[in-house]
């Protein structure tokens, strides 16, 4: 397949990467693949701004809805199932579109993940718990003091990040940093990285806009929903967590949803800081 080009857009959350991926998708007669971490689950599907019903019906889209938040779905099988849809996918296209903001899953499909053990489900309960209980800071200083190399290398503000690596620490007795050794994994098509962008207040007013579409639509109705598994991973995530604390009462509803405004803009800040310093070819929206 070395004749054969995967078109990768990507770029922080509300920057448009949806209409352009379809429209790049309908140029070149392919279907879009996504990367997204969180628009793959079949019960989320307000609170993380997938393809509409028309731009679904548009295109055939993959990766949308397919699996559900009471399974455990990680980087590393979303990696196995992007290539062996590619491999099928480039039998009959020479390029292909794929669209997404989760660096994690980019990451594992342009470079590919080591070879870490397999999750402990229960003690990755006791980790989320944690979080829920005593924060972020507490799981980040008992990271520093067991593997001082991953807290100096990890996104520290993403909270899977810290928990997956305190998971193999404390369940192989080896630091998470020292699986961390394979080199990048070499690809069977050339990959061409598409970085969109905004001008940051033009992003934050977008963001906050999204959001106030999202309760119209019915967000709240969503989340009350899914509170039955409020614990899986997939529930720990912007947009669910400020509603889910709203029902336990620790905040108003306007509040919830002015954290969720916040709490996005604070994530797409963090995505534009990371991905500019790569070079890929960078688009200004």
């Amino acid at each position: 397949m070395a004749d054969k080009e995967l078109l990768l857009v990507f770029g922080p959350t509300a920057v448009g990467k949806t209409d352009y991926a379809i429209d790049l998708a309908e140029r070149f007669g392919s279907p879009v693949i996504s990367c997204d971490s969180r628009q793959i689950f079949r019960e989320m599907k307000i609170g993380t701004a997938p393809p509409s019903q028309e731009q679904l019906q548009r295109v055939r889209h993959y990766f949308i809805f397919s699996h559900s938040v009471t399974q455990y779905y990680t980087a590393g099988k979303y990696e196995l199932e992007a290539l062996a849809l590619l491999e099928e996918l480039f039998k009959t296209h020479d390029q292909l579109v794929m669209c997404g903001g989760s660096g994690l899953y980019i990451d594992a499909l342009c470079n590919g993940l080591d070879d870490f053990p397999e999750a402990d489900q229960d003690l990755r309960a006791s980790l989320m718990q944690r979080l829920q209980t005593e924060g972020i800071e507490s799981l980040r200083m008992e990271l520093k003091r067991l593997d001082p190399a991953s807290y100096e290398t990890i996104d520290l503000a993403n909270h899977q990040r810290i928990v997956r690596a305190l998971e193999v620490t404390l369940m192989t007795g080896r630091t998470f940093s020292s699986f961390k050794t394979s080199p990048k994994k070499e690809r069977p098509f050339a990959i061409r990285k598409i970085y969109l962008d905004r001008d940051r207040e033009v992003l934050y007013d977008r963001i906050n806009r999204r959001v106030d579409v999202m309760m119209e639509q019915g967000l709240l109705e969503e989340a009350r929903s899914l509170l039955p598994y409020r614990s899986m991973p997939a529930l720990n995530t912007v947009g669910y967590r400020e509603l889910f604390d709203y029902f336990d009462g620790k905040q108003t509803l306007d509040q919830a949803v002015e954290l969720i405004k916040r709490n996005s803009r604070r994530y797409a800040k963090r995505q534009q800081t990371w991905w500019r310093k790569d070079e890929e070819f960078r688009i200004l929206l």
